[in-house]
């Protein structure tokens, strides 16, 4: 039978200002929208449940377009460094956390940002080896390209100053040819092949905490990339289907499939397809990355660092090699999402697209997108693809990015206005747990552009900051369009799907500073009220 949401301010976003004053939806479809005695007129015996906004505002759910949200789950019950703002501070809670392990037991966790320490140097191996002697610890770096681990991780994965270093990779080594403790990209999993595979049940609790974190953050959904880090496709899959499927924790998720499982995917269910699996667990295009990140500066630039000229960065392949990934997903009929941060290796992703387009149903991918130019722009025009972005890169990355990448070679980076202006299809993400899963932090970031180290006020690039309907639709619209769900999702319409967030202020109408204190009143999935403050 239906449900009647009624009693606030209701946005359909189909265009800028345009509201309603009740919806009706009955199951996971909204069937109607109007005046509340209209809908009572014409739904009178139908209408069985009704759901007060208590004057809060209601929007078309927010799906977050990138992001790990069993790595987010993870960050929530593992070793979190994220907010440790000296070196001193983490190394402290890296302490505590060995204290209560078993010995020889491997120690998990990530977030640390040495670019928040004042000697803003990362973890040697000789300072994880004084807090934690007795255990191997890998410790991810907030951006995932790098991870620090101490001796006795060297020593379990058999990583010494000889072990040649992988195309793609770093191992990081002293002015004498010693291991710092620090491995990047590639050669970081070196070290993560020895660490023991986590259990089918830690992904499913890491899961459903993620889910359930991401109602609070009023998401309805979203497309995420999971399938290869933990047991393999076929069992991170089933954990996918189990936790939602059959326990019945509704939430849309759209699945990237990394390359390095993609065959996996295909020999599992040979008739797989774009999009195939189903309204709550959908599989997508293939994954692969390109380079790496600005933090590490292994994102792969056209020119060298600006704070180190002895670098471009990292290309996790070849020109020949990328092709050929991209050719596999092809063969398949499937689209690509390739992360791509540096506007070298964004040149190479769209050689290989261009070399290899796709002929059949989908969208081509671009994550990131952080550092543009003029001609790779005008080469996306056209393409069947969208740009996946992460707002909340700019609060993390300046003013740091200024020094690391040069401020004259900023004009195409972060350009979210530009790019939209050029008539690009944009979705945003959160890239969680590299960055908070907290959409309304990534539209905060969109439109103001600033962070506490902003002591003007002005904003980072400012003439690049969204409009508030452009930084939701990013999550809505967007997110929709993304995965060639703009028929059925992303807007408030009559046989839509019925996932809304409600907040407790209006976007539209607050100072757009007050936007940081706006909360999420309720989470709803196919009309199913699945979190309430």
């Amino acid at each position: 039978m239906g449900t009647l949401f009624y009693g606030g301010t209701i946005y359909t976003m189909r265009q800028e200002g345009e509201t309603v004053d009740a919806v009706y939806a009955n199951g996971s479809h909204i069937m109607d929208y109007g005046s509340v005695k209209e809908l009572e007129r014409k739904y009178g015996k139908e209408l069985t449940d009704r759901v007060h906004l208590k004057g809060g505002v209601m929007l078309p759910g927010f799906v977050d377009s990138h992001m790990h949200l069993i790595g987010h789950g993870e960050r929530l019950i593992r070793l979190d460094l994220s907010a440790c703002t000296s070196k001193q501070e983490a190394l402290s809670l890296i302490k505590k956390s060995a204290e209560k392990t078993a010995d020889g037991e491997w120690i998990l966790g990530g977030g640390w940002n040495e670019n928040l320490w004042d000697d803003r140097t990362p973890f040697t191996k000789e300072e994880l080896d004084n807090v934690v002697p007795h255990n191997p610890i890998v410790l991810d770096r907030i951006c995932k390209h790098a991870i620090a681990v101490n001796t006795k991780a060297l020593e379990q994965a058999k990583v010494t100053s000889d072990t040649a270093e992988p195309f793609g990779g770093v191992i990081e080594k002293d002015g004498t040819g010693a291991l710092t403790g620090v491995l990047k990209d590639k050669a970081q999993e070196l070290i993560t092949n020895a660490i023991p595979e986590k259990s089918h049940e830690y992904v499913k609790n890491a899961l459903r905490r993620g889910i359930k974190d991401a109602y609070r953050l009023g998401l309805t959904g979203a497309h995420t990339e999971d399938l290869f880090y933990y047991h393999g496709y076929e069992g991170t899959h089933q954990a996918f289907k189990q936790v939602i499927e059959e326990e019945g924790l509704l939430f849309r998720t759209h699945l990237l499939v990394h390359h390095r499982v993609f065959a996996e995917m295909i020999t599992a269910a040979p008739q797989t397809a774009y999009q195939s699996g189903g309204a709550w667990v959908e599989l997508g295009a293939m994954k692969i990355f390109a380079d790496g990140a600005f933090g590490g500066r292994t994102a792969f630039l056209s020119r060298p660092y600006a704070d180190d000229p002895s670098t471009q960065g990292v290309c996790i392949f070849t020109q020949t090699q990328l092709d050929e990934l991209v050719k596999q997903a092809r063969d398949n009929n499937m689209p690509v999402a390739v992360h791509a941060i540096g506007d070298e290796a964004f040149d190479m992703v769209l050689k290989a697209i261009e070399k290899h387009p796709l002929k059949g149903y989908g969208r081509d991918r671009l994550i990131h997108a952080t550092m543009l130019r003029a001609d790779l722009i005008e080469r996306l025009k056209g393409l069947p693809l969208i740009l996946d972005i992460q707002p909340s890169f700019v609060t993390s990355d300046f003013p740091w990015v200024y020094d690391r990448l040069g401020k004259d070679n900023m004009q195409y980076c972060y350009a979210w206005k530009t790019l939209l202006a050029e008539g690009l299809h944009c979705a945003g993400g959160s890239d969680a747990p590299i960055e908070s899963a907290d959409p309304l932090a990534g539209i905060y970031s969109a439109v103001l552009r600033t962070n506490d180290e902003d002591l003007s006020g002005a904003g980072y690039m400012p003439e690049q900051a969204l409009s508030v309907y452009e930084a939701v639709s990013l999550y809505t619209k967007g997110s929709a369009y993304a995965i060639c769900h703009e028929k059925d999702r992303g807007i408030i319409e009559k046989g839509y799907l019925a996932d809304f967030t409600v907040l407790d202020q209006d976007l539209f109408v607050i100072n757009h500073r007050d936007i940081q204190n706006v909360k999420v009143s309720k989470t709803i999935i196919a009309s199913e009220v699945v979190y309430e403050k």
